[in-house]
Order: structure tokens, then C-alpha cells, then sequence
């Protein structure tokens, strides 16, 4: 029987925060970019589904500026793919291509950045953020299931949410991989769902929509 996500769902309650779907995650070469190119129509679907039923959407972006100035040092990921700026950089403020999301913004939705850290919930301001918008659940959404992912979901749920994850709506390199996590790890911490059950849970004729916000 498919779990009935809908007591957890609640529109005016919740929440789905798009974990860096930006274009270097979602389009582009790579790996990692095809991934999310692969999932990126079911974000989409899962994004206007949230804006009819009134859930608070919201886009957490990864921000670097040119001179890659207060970008983590320490994280190893940078410097082998050689994104680091080898000594004194010359100041150049400008955010490097692809720091916007990679989804529409309406005008109701949420755009939150960070220049620093591996998820969008740990000293980004996003927490406080969703408490005074009144959320207690979060559905995260986005890129990716090495890193950001598993990261944003551990630090909501340290901080108190109840954390939703859409398995379609989720990616990581390489898929056998990610799926682990999501069995080994997620399954542990957050409801793992479908794009499909979400929609249905808010459409009109399941009971689940509380209206705009």
C-alpha cells in the first residue's frame, strides 16, 4: 500500500526547498550534470504542483564569486576540480556562471544564497527563514544525494522539521551510489516518497490542499 503522505504535507505547514538545482547540476557535461538533467522535469512538475496548493517553495543557491573569495579551502572536491584560485586573486566580486536557480521564480517563491558550506540549512539564515513563513516540514528536492542532499536533510532534521525526500526528484553520481544512500542513509532520517504521491496528496480531490499562502 503507498504511504499517504498527506498528514505530512500540509500546505500551509510546508516547505520544498530545491537544494541547488542550478545550471552546473542539471545541465551541461559531467556526470553529476546529467544526472540532474535527468530529474530536473520531475523538480519542475513537483514546483508547480507546490505553487497550486499553496506550499512555501524555496531555492537554495550556491553563490561563488570570480575571485573565489570566503569559498571553503578545506573541501577537497574544490581543489581537484581545480576551482580554487591558485595565491592572491584580483578582486572580482561578480558570482561565476550559474549562480541562480535553474527552476522559474515566481514571485512567491523564496531565493536564499550562501557562498559558504555543503547544504543549504547550517548558518544560511534558511532555518529561522522557514520558522517565521511557519513551516515544520521541508521537502528537499535537488542536487545532490553525495553531498548537499544528505547534508540539508540531517542538519532540518537536527533542527526539528520533519523532513519529506521525492526520490525522482533527487540525484547523485554514480546511480548505484545514490540510490544507496537513499536506502542506507534518507531512509533513516526522512520520508522517502514519489513526485506522484506529493501531487496527489495536494491535488483538490484528495482533501490535502489548504490553499495559497
Amino acid at each position: 500500500m503507498p504511504l499517504d503522505v498527506r498528514p505530512l504535507v500540509a500546505p500551509q505547514t510546508t516547505a520544498l526547498l530545491l537544494n541547488e538545482v542550478q545550471p552546473s547540476t542539471v545541465s551541461g557535461p559531467g556526470e553529476l550534470a546529467a544526472a540532474g538533467a535527468a530529474v530536473l522535469p520531475a523538480i519542475e512538475r513537483l514546483t508547480l504542483a507546490a505553487r497550486e496548493a499553496g506550499v512555501q517553495v524555496v531555492h537554495a543557491v550556491k553563490v561563488f564569486r570570480r575571485d573565489s573569495l570566503a569559498r571553503n579551502r578545506n573541501v577537497l572536491l574544490y581543489r581537484r576540480r581545480g576551482l580554487l584560485a591558485a595565491g592572491q586573486a584580483a578582486p572580482d566580486s561578480r558570482p561565476v556562471e550559474g549562480s541562480r536557480p535553474a527552476v522559474r521564480v515566481d514571485e512567491r517563491d523564496l531565493v536564499m544564497t550562501r557562498l559558504h558550506g555543503m547544504g543549504a540549512a547550517t548558518d544560511t539564515g534558511m532555518v529561522p527563514v522557514l520558522r517565521n513563513v511557519g513551516v515544520t516540514a521541508v521537502i528537499v528536492a535537488g542536487m545532490s544525494l553525495n553531498i548537499g542532499v544528505p547534508n540539508t536533510v540531517m542538519h532540518l532534521v537536527d533542527y526539528g522539521f520533519d523532513v519529506i525526500v521525492p526520490a525522482d526528484a533527487v540525484a547523485g553520481t554514480p546511480p548505484e551510489y545514490a540510490a544507496m544512500v537513499l536506502e542506507h542513509t534518507i531512509k533513516f532520517l526522512a520520508t522517502v516518497t514519489l513526485v506522484d504521491e506529493l501531487v496527489a496528496a495536494w491535488s483538490p480531490s484528495s482533501g490535502g490542499v489548504g490553499g495559497a499562502r
